[in-house]
């Protein structure tokens, strides 16, 4: 297949790409060694600081195939109701008070939640989903 799309690289950043694919080629990774290499490659790329366009495409296709590997072969627990709400708590910058004041949730709810002695109730989902603006999913994945 010869034709060109308008997805194409030119220049020095097509050069760039293709050394890259020369040096570790994107195909799917099938083992911890190679794991192990193309993590090196990404982080040799992201201690360059500035990619042209042909080094952030190849980064963007790796980190998507190192990516599909992890999932693969690597569960992760699902967060609890806990670290959800001081995780967003500390994004937005937060504090119980404050929740609970803008929510209406008890004060002893939150604490309960954040020290893991209570689990989300639906009521609780919806209220902290919407104060955060999040889907009500993110929050109900034990229900």
């Amino acid at each position: 297949m010869s034709g060109k799309t308008k997805y194409g690289l030119k220049g020095k950043a097509r050069d760039s790409y293709l050394e890259l694919v020369l040096a570790f080629p994107l195909a799917s990774i099938r083992s911890e060694d190679q794991l192990s290499e193309a993590q090196a490659v990404i982080d040799r790329l992201l201690a360059k600081g500035r990619l042209d366009g042909g080094e952030a495409m190849y980064l963007d296709a790796l980190s998507d195939l190192v990516a599909s590997y992890e999932d693969e072969h690597y569960d992760i627990e699902p967060a609890s109701d806990a670290d959800m709400l001081l995780h967003f708590m500390d994004a937005r910058g937060v504090t119980q008070v404050q929740l609970h004041r803008d929510t209406g949730i008890a004060k002893s709810t939150i604490s309960e939640v954040l020290a893991g002695k209570r689990p989300f109730s639906r009521q609780v989902i919806r209220k902290v989903a919407d104060y955060f603006q999040v889907d009500v999913s993110v929050l109900a994945s034990h229900l």
